[in-house]
């Protein structure tokens, strides 16, 4: 790689950055942090660093000041650690000012964590996005020593989406385009929130995301952990996506497995598991009342987006709801968000915000609406909790009962007023 070409590649990247139409991400970031992204395939990393560097642009930074680069141009081929120091010089013979860097997909090069390391320590801004596949968020605070934030990016929110359809959600929303947000929740709720899925015709849909399935189970999973056995894998991801609402143990899992003909033993299962996490398609809830060895041995697992759930499902509804609760309590609550299993079933409990959530499609059933509502009043007793909801697919009320208030809210309205 010679220095013109890069020098060119790096004007190049400047205007292109600047210019590129965004669907703002609800994600904040500092302007004085080192961070690298990490998510799911095709979730937006590289597009939350295009709103970072046009954030950086809108607050007084010169596009001159940004040195972006994506390693995955097709001009840039069998590139070495030294090269990285190159562009990095070649930008120092562009311009007087300190660049802030934006290394896209640098993973691409060997020993890059060298050269990002040498950026931090010599107090250089620094953003890096990479492939789930080399680069995991389990990985990153040993390979970079602690000098960057690990900045978690997931598929659109709710919000998100109906910025991203042109629908507006105003102060009126309620009652200026309701039936709209409706309509296009469903939509949402099938397929999930991948942004690039924004731009597929529905018919194409499910294709889209079956392909960026196999591409996550070839590449992320079945390739980078050397995994032979790719029948027992497939068994495992299916298995979790018909219980995405009950707890699932180790020795369970390892059971469904063997019965299919892929024998697998304990140990194996809980490797899989573990890779299935580390490459961002599932994630994993502890029942807050267990003890230690049931709290790491039987989990409840989530899909981190719907429409790669939908994949698995014949009769989805259920299961998309409140995979679709888990993935916006995860998202805003992180390691503090548990379900509750003593005695009562309580699908999620957020012990630091006192709040307890169940999840039915419908309460109009008095026998379904009495368990629901009697599990969180029991969770009341025993737990500090302020907040009882109950998330249902379209009905909404307020149930007052042994003094305690239980509201009862749609599910497309309760992810927007989170």
């Amino acid at each position: 790689m010679d220095k013109d070409t890069i020098k060119r590649l790096i004007i190049e990247y400047q205007q292109f950055v600047a210019n590129i139409t965004l669907i703002e991400r609800e994600i904040h970031l500092s302007h004085q942090l080192n961070y690298v992204f990490v998510g799911l395939r095709r979730a937006g990393k590289s597009y939350l660093m295009y709103q970072q560097i046009q954030s950086l642009l809108n607050d007084g930074h010169q596009p001159e000041e940004i040195l972006y680069f994506n390693f995955e141009d097709d001009r840039l081929v069998n590139l070495t650690v030294e090269d990285l120091d190159l562009i990095k010089v070649s930008y120092e013979e562009l311009y007087p000012h300190k660049p802030i860097f934006f290394l896209d997909e640098i993973q691409i090069v060997e020993h890059w964590e060298k050269f990002a390391r040498r950026l931090a320590d010599q107090q250089y801004r620094v953003y890096i996005t990479g492939s789930n596949a080399k680069m995991l968020s389990a990985e990153i605070a040993t390979t970079l020593g602690g000098r960057y934030i690990v900045q978690n990016v997931y598929p659109f929110s709710f919000s998100e989406f109906l910025k991203a359809s042109k629908i507006e959600i105003g102060p009126t929303w309620y009652y200026k385009n309701r039936t709209e947000i409706v309509r296009t929740f469903s939509d949402y709720f099938s397929y999930g929130g991948l942004p690039e899925l924004m731009l597929i015709e529905t018919i194409e849909k499910r294709q889209w995301l079956s392909n960026l399935f196999n591409k996550i189970f070839f590449g992320d999973l079945i390739t980078r952990y050397s995994i032979r056995n790719d029948l027992a894998m497939k068994v495992l991801i299916r298995k979790l996506a018909e219980s995405v609402k009950q707890p699932s143990s180790f020795n369970r899992l390892t059971n469904i497995v063997s019965t299919t003909g892929a024998k697998v033993s304990t140990d194996t299962i809980i490797d899989y598991l573990n890779f299935l996490q580390a490459t961002w398609l599932f994630f994993s809830l502890e029942n807050y009342a267990s003890k230690l060895v049931e709290k790491i041995s039987n989990r409840k697992y989530y899909f981190i987006d719907n429409g790669l759930l939908n994949l698995f499902l014949i009769d989805p509804v259920t299961s998309l709801l409140e995979n679709i609760v888990a993935i916006s309590l995860k998202k805003k609550y992180e390691e503090e968000l548990y379900f509750y299993q003593q005695n009562i079933e309580v699908d999620f409990y957020i012990p630091t915000a006192k709040l307890a959530v169940q999840v039915s499609y419908s309460l109009k059933e008095e026998s379904t609406r009495k368990r629901e509502t009697d599990a969180l009043l029991k969770i009341a007793e025993t737990q500090a909790v302020e907040t009882l909801l109950v998330i249902t697919y379209d009905e909404e009320e307020t149930i007052q009962k042994n003094g305690m208030e239980i509201k009862v809210i749609p599910i497309w309205k309760w992810l927007l007023d989170t």
